[in-house]
């Protein structure tokens, strides 16, 4: 008996759906190796690199538990008078400078 043939829309989903496994994972894992330490939550940074590797689940895991906000954008500025954020400044934000003028 031979095996039986799927139509090609079928086999290029199955090949399409394993790349995107196989890249999910890989990402998941070389962030995971890049991540600080101290920005990875719940689990050891060891355990998120093995989670990674788990099909479809660790790559999710991992980009909606494992780690913080703080590297994925900026950070929220202090808010109150006379509160600068952190940062590098223009000089039109400096009052020194503005004096100055």
């Amino acid at each position: 008996m031979g095996v039986p043939h799927l139509p090609k829309e079928i086999t290029v989903l199955r090949v399409a759906f394993v790349a995107l496994v196989v890249f999910a994972s890989i990402y998941a894992v070389v962030d995971c190796l890049q991540t600080d330490r101290r920005l990875v939550r719940i689990m050891p940074k060891a355990v998120w690199i093995l989670a990674a590797l788990v099909p479809v689940v660790g790559p999710v895991l991992w980009l909606v538990a494992g780690r913080t906000d703080a590297r994925g954008g900026p950070r929220r500025a202090p808010r109150g008078p006379g509160r600068q954020p952190p940062g590098p400044r223009g000089p039109d934000d400096d009052p020194d400078f503005l004096r100055k003028l």
